[in-house]
């Protein structure tokens, strides 16, 4: 991420649950000559299993032609953190933004020092992607991360990268109104701190996916995300990683619907799921435009 710092792109981290997603990040990254960042959750690791996703993104990466890592998101304790750094990872994140500043500084550092004698690099979290618009300016300051803050942390901390919190929200129901984000925070906050920003809650949420999805019977109504022009001033301001989850699960959905309406006899999953596999790659590469990441690998 280095060089995105110093090139003014983000590489994109892009959340997988199965083998599909998988290819469709791999895929992507190779068609667009982009480093990328395979990024899976707690709640994924449940789902399928360490070893597997250990194994699956060890074999996708080992022909790629591009850089490629593995990724702890949102990590919830010290105890999957170092499961996935004896595993292999190449990068993990402890989410301690739920704490208050003294405990997710301690947090923080314990994985770090579990994580740099191996190698791995550390992301963390300060402030909150709280979901809604705050009701009121105090609700708002308090979930936003503050510069001051940021600069402390990371001299307290020695993490390698920083979640910061603008105004962006997790999941497809991202602002009641117009998106406020807010971008004179970002740049206090790259003016104090020297490491990588990261953008989580960065999903788009595109209409054509919105429109498609309600189209073979999804319930939808409201979904919004954040605006393109939002992500290129993000990275101009010195974002360099950028999360996305919620848009390749909104192109599974949805094509996954329309194939299943549209061949009502086909009963193979390699073809119903490798119609949703190229709808995820599509997004993947629109992001790797978007972040102008493409090209970046010779």
């Amino acid at each position: 991420m280095s060089s995105a710092m110093k090139e003014a792109y983000a590489v994109g981290a892009f959340n997988i649950s199965n083998l599909e997603s998988l290819l469709a990040v791999v895929e992507a990254a190779v068609e667009e000559k982009s480093p990328v960042i395979v990024a899976v959750t707690p709640s994924s690791i449940r789902y399928a299993g360490l070893a597997f996703f250990e194994k699956i993104v060890k074999t996708a990466a080992k022909p790629a032609p591009v850089p490629m890592s593995l990724h702890l998101d949102h990590g919830e304790d010290v105890e999957t953190a170092s499961k996935c750094i004896e595993a292999g990872f190449t990068s993990v994140m402890i989410d301690g933004s739920h704490l208050k500043f003294e405990g997710n500084i301690a947090l923080t550092k314990r994985v770090v020092n579990l994580a740099h004698p191996k190698g791995v690099s550390v992301e963390a979290e300060l402030g909150r992607l709280a979901g809604v618009e705050e009701s009121t300016v105090e609700e708002r300051e308090a979930v936003l991360t503050d510069p001051d803050a940021a600069e402390e942390f990371v001299k307290r901390t020695d993490v390698d990268a920083l979640a910061v919190a603008i105004g962006t929200s997790h999941g497809a129901y991202k602002f009641k109104g117009e998106p406020k984000l807010d971008f004179e925070r970002l740049k206090l906050i790259r003016e104090k701190v020297g490491i990588p920003l990261v953008l989580h809650g960065a999903s788009s949420v595109p209409s054509w996916i919105i429109e498609k999805a309600v189209k073979y019977g999804a319930e939808l109504g409201g979904a919004k995300g954040i605006p393109e022009e939002h992500i290129r001033k993000a990275i101009s301001l010195g974002i360099a990683k950028i999360n996305i989850d919620t848009d390749l699960r909104l192109a599974f959905t949805a094509t996954v619907r329309e194939f299943l309406v549209k061949s009502p006899k086909m009963f193979d999953p390699r073809k119903i799921l490798g119609s949703a596999k190229e709808a995820m790659k599509e997004v993947v590469k629109s992001k790797m435009l978007l972040f102008r990441s493409s090209g970046k690998v010779l």
